[in-house]
């Protein structure tokens, strides 16, 4: 008798599970809240031409070698041809009122070498005990100094979590950096040994995305799927025989659905809920940053020569980073305008986006016009608001741990796994790559 996998949750890491799991020759069914599968990958239009609502491209090389899982996955689905880069272009940093190029020779903004106004003097041990972990600024505020990190550290970050620095998991954060870090007496060291260990052929392109739009290869994987349903809340999960049975739908018209095996590919709050029925285990505590995406189709104008450029906490705007998207991605330009897109939602300050979509493009407008030095941005523009409610996990140290001993907790449960952002990583690869380990970990317990 086939056996059935539930896959809770249509995001990316959820239908790299699916993916996974129909390959097995299992019965799956991915059941999703929304009215769309992809999650936080979804296209949309502005100026005739496709623009991103969400996450904008991925990783194509796997820090541990080879091509990326979301590039394989983009291969697998018959996207390979479709694969663009960025062109090449300067990134910038807002400091004191001028854009000034991001420095060369760095690890996330972190210089390789430390200057002479804060040596790099070596510890007695290790900066890192093997397994440990500490913040990114704990580790880094000592070593580089606060300039460093406020102006170059935390506006990248922002970028990837809208987090900051003093308050995220360097193993999370910058998983080499700590590897290194285990057995490097000197910041220098780790961070030398970190771009050591980086694949991918020198020069080589870093990110890529998918011509048409990432909804694109949220769909080709969702058509290689036999059963998506959309519009579903599942709001409880029990034991029910040697499986489980999830009660689905609104609280009017619930029922159910009976599983041997589950993926849990939800965010951290929603999966804790469902685990609170099953014994012994607790999900993992997690906060999450909101943010919101500003889209602009400006008629043709004089703009910097860059790709974009952050902002950092320090210089008081909204606005934390700003990406010249028709720049960026040479398949993206349209005639007659250029499209910009910036960030704005850091954790801890969301009161931002409590504004309106019409007052929020309006700051955005004002704060570009002060950041790029002109009068002012042509008003009656086309332009969109995406907004990420809890979108982006804000990891603590220690997190993997607690990660691990929630896995750990549950093998001891029949066929059951978590996947997605909130265990092993934001971007896309790691989401890839968390579906796949988790439906693997399914299959294993379902004895396939």
């Amino acid at each position: 008798m086939t056996k059935r996998v539930v896959v809770v949750g249509g995001g990316i890491a959820g239908l790299a599970a699916a993916r996974h799991l129909a390959g097995a020759a299992v019965d799956v069914v991915v059941v999703e809240q929304g009215e769309r599968p992809g999650g936080k990958l979804r296209t949309g239009t502005l100026a005739g031409g496709p623009v991103e609502r969400g996450a904008e491209s991925f990783l194509v090389a796997d820090p541990a070698g080879g091509p990326s899982a979301a590039l394989r996955l983009a291969e697998a689905v018959g996207l390979a041809g479709a694969v663009v880069h960025p062109t090449a272009g300067r990134a910038a940093v807002s400091l004191a009122g001028s854009l000034r190029d991001l420095p060369s020779g760095t690890l996330m903004g972190i210089p390789l070498r430390s200057e002479e106004a804060v040596p790099d003097v070596p510890s007695a041990a290790p900066l890192l005990a093997p397994g440990g972990d500490l913040t990114v600024g704990g580790n880094v505020r000592p070593r580089r100094g606060d300039a460093v990190l406020d102006h170059y550290v935390e506006p990248l970050l922002g970028g990837v979590y809208a987090g900051r620095a003093d308050a995220l998991s360097l193993r999370m954060a910058l998983p080499a950096l700590a590897d290194a870090a285990e057995r490097s007496h000197t910041l220098t060291e780790a961070l030398q040994a970190a771009v050591a260990a980086r694949s991918g052929p020198p020069g080589g392109p870093v990110f890529g995305t998918i011509e048409g739009g990432m909804s694109r290869l949220v769909e080709a994987v969702a058509a290689t799927l036999p059963d998506v349903r959309l519009g579903l809340p599942v709001r409880a999960l029990h034991r029910h025989g040697a499986g489980w049975r999830l009660t689905v739908g609104s609280t009017r018209d619930a029922g159910t659905l009976d599983a041997d095996g589950e993926v849990l590919a939800v965010p951290a709050t929603p999966a804790a809920r469902l685990l609170s029925t099953v014994d012994g285990v607790a999900g993992v505590p997690l906060d999450y940053a909101s943010v919101a995406l500003v889209a602009l189709a400006l008629p043709v104008t004089k703009l910097p020569d860059l790709s974009g450029f952050l902002v950092p906490a320090t210089e008081g705007h909204a606005v934390k980073a700003v990406t010249f998207f028709d720049r960026k991605w040479a398949h993206l330009q349209r005639p007659g305008v250029t499209v910009l897109r910036a960030s704005v939602g850091r954790h801890g300050d969301e009161q931002v986006l409590q504004r309106t979509d019409v007052n929020l493009v309006e700051l955005v407008r004002h704060e570009l016009a002060v950041l790029l030095g002109i009068d002012v941005l042509p008003d009656h523009v086309d332009s969109g608001v995406y907004r990420w409610g809890g979108a982006l996990p804000q990891y603590r140290p220690h997190h993997r741990e607690r990660v691990e001993h929630l896995r750990a907790t549950l093998r001891t449960h029949p066929a059951i796994a978590v996947a997605g952002a909130a265990y092993d990583g934001v971007g896309i690869p790691a989401c890839v790559k968390s579906g796949w380990a988790a439906a693997g970990s399914v299959l294993e317990g379902l004895g396939e």
